[in-house]
């Protein structure tokens, strides 16, 4: 029940990115999303998602991303069996969770949505950002993620394809907390992401790119 539409990158968005990396101070509480808006959404594994350790098995010092106990990411599939690819995919599940990370907690700055995104992709992360604080709404709930693929490209950048299941999470007002659970689910909660990755000088694989389908019938 949280519609993410992907946002064009334009100059007038400016605003919006520097509002969310210099710190917007605004409220960052654990908030639900609903109509027309979908995007990518979230951090590691299940329940509140794991907080990106500083000190990471790849020695990457890496912002923390920690959601709130009533917003839970789940990514289906396991290791690919490649180190480059599961790289890639792990990145890409941080970029996620820096966005809810962003909707859903309190906080003066998102040091971690700048650290996986860049260029379009980030200019449009942060215009559905301020998209739910401008109307004073969060989420809460679980969101899926699966069908997950990733293609190594020439050049040193990756694709990544995936679907997003939006079905179990519910729109939450911002300044009451009160839980809608009355929305139905509908089609528009199932979205198709293609994203391009390029890896950073740091080792970081930053989503450069995005595009989506609301209503995606290969991920019904």
């Amino acid at each position: 029940m949280r519609t993410r539409t992907t946002m064009a990158a334009a100059a007038a968005l400016t605003a919006a990115v520097a509002l969310l990396l210099t710190g917007c101070g605004g409220s960052d509480d654990a908030s639900n999303s609903r109509d027309g808006d979908k995007i990518a959404g979230a951090a590691s594994g299940s329940g509140s998602s794991k907080p990106s350790a500083s000190a990471s098995a790849d020695n990457i010092d890496r912002p923390e991303i920690k959601l709130p106990s009533d917003v839970e990411n789940v990514f289906e599939g396991g290791s690919t069996g490649d180190p480059v690819k599961d790289a890639v995919l792990a990145d890409n599940e941080r970029r996620i969770n820096s966005i809810d990370h962003a909707i859903t907690v309190d906080a003066k700055k998102y040091p971690a949505l700048q650290f996986y995104s860049k260029g379009d992709a980030l200019v449009s992360a942060a215009s559905y950002i301020k998209s739910f604080r401008d109307e004073a709404r969060s989420f809460t709930g679980k969101t899926r993620y699966y069908d997950r693929e990733v293609t190594l490209l020439k050049g040193g950048a990756a694709s990544v394809t995936y679907c997003m299941d939006a079905t179990q999470t519910y729109p939450k007002d911002r300044s009451t907390d009160k839980v809608d659970r009355s929305v139905k689910a509908s089609p528009s909660d199932y979205v198709f992401y293609s994203t391009r990755l390029e890896k950073n000088a740091k080792g970081v694989w930053q989503t450069a790119t995005v595009s989506s389908t609301e209503a995606a019938k290969r991920c019904m």
